[in-house]
């Protein structure tokens, strides 16, 4: 047999569409964390000032003043109501004047991200700097000893959303990409269930009592673990259900190409580029991170949102994979593995 009768043989046009895909999804992989990350930049830093009418008037022209609009700065009167925004989350740091000295205080929060903290030290010692004045710092929300850069909420929920399109992959290579009738699906996403509350337990248990890496309730991460797995299981299901196999591919282009980069981890959201910053937190890393953050070192607060945005990945995944399932016809056999034409065996 001829080299190219061997070729054509070993290569399906569907196996080189697939490797094409792969090729497309490595490049994807390489531009969208080189060009997140490679030079993080603060940009509208929510700040409050905390002064005299006067002096934070002064203050704030100075602070928007500063090239590139690193922070978008606001006044308030009282420092109880600037720390308490501060763990609500509504703002990121806070500057404390004290005219009657030389020294002002910065409130930062190393909790959502030691990036950002050492960013807003930087901007603001350069600030005081030109002012002939000094600055001290102190951490309203500091990240534990056992998580070093305030990571470990971030590599928590990556490894549920790996855990969750893995899951949902498995059973599309073993039974096939597409269910056969809505009864299968329904186990399907049973079967998404109880791994996601499974491997929520663990991952809160491994990343609090085990390592001692994050603090807050357990409880409050397993369920967050619970919620993010099914929510990236069931949306790899609904995409394996409209595109068959390829559906996993396109799982992994949201949740790894486009979510971890944009989730905040590494690069806490107010450094990111625009486009990054505008999509994570409508993606299930974002989304959990920011959770998870919220339960290790800001009590719990800010999370409906981000809560909402995984429900809606979770409702939508189960309703479509339920109702693209509905539409074939019972027992009919679907696209298996990577380069086969049909499942090897019934579909389920």
């Amino acid at each position: 047999m001829r080299f190219a009768d061997e070729l054509r043989n070993a290569v399906t046009p569907r196996a080189a569409a697939l490797v094409i895909g792969v090729l497309a999804l490595q490049l994807l992989f390489i531009a969208s964390y080189i060009g997140a990350l490679h030079h993080p930049d603060p940009k509208d830093v929510k700040v409050a000032v905390v002064a005299p009418p006067q002096a934070a008037e002064q203050a704030i022209e100075r602070l928007r003043a500063l090239p590139g609009d690193p922070l978008d700065p606001r006044a308030l009167t009282d420092e109880q109501d600037a720390r308490g925004q501060m763990l609500q989350r509504d703002i990121d740091a806070a500057l404390l004047i004290d005219p009657r000295s030389t020294e002002d205080t910065l409130l930062t929060a190393s909790g959502q991200g030691a990036a950002e903290t050492r960013a807003l030290i930087r901007i603001f010692e350069q600030v005081e700097r030109a002012q002939q004045r000094t600055l001290a710092v102190e951490d309203v929300a500091p990240a534990s000893a056992g998580d070093a850069g305030g990571l470990s909420s971030f590599y928590l929920v990556v490894g549920w959303c790996v855990g969750g399109y893995l899951c949902a992959a498995v059973l599309a290579i073993s039974a096939g990409a597409r269910p056969a009738n809505s009864s299968r699906a329904l186990l399907r996403l049973a079967v998404m269930a109880l791994y996601s509350v499974v491997s929520g337990l663990l991952g809160a248990v491994i990343a609090g009592p085990v390592l001692g890496a994050l603090p807050g309730s357990v409880a409050a991460l397993w369920g967050l673990g619970a919620l993010v797995v099914f929510a990236v299981g069931a949306a790899t299901l609904a995409l394996q259900s409209l595109f068959g196999i390829v559906g996993i591919g396109l799982a992994i282009l949201l949740v790894v190409i486009a979510g971890n980069p944009s989730a905040g981890g590494a690069v806490p959201g107010p450094l990111l580029p625009d486009f990054w910053r505008s999509i994570g937190p409508a993606l299930p890393p974002g989304a959990g991170t920011w959770t998870a953050r919220s339960i290790a070192y800001f009590l719990g607060n800010a999370v409906m949102g981000p809560l909402l945005v995984l429900s809606a990945w979770a409702a939508v995944g189960t309703s479509i994979t339920l109702i693209m399932a509905s539409l074939r016809r019972n027992g009919e056999e679907d696209g298996g593995p990577v380069g086969a034409g049909t499942s090897p065996r019934a579909p389920a």
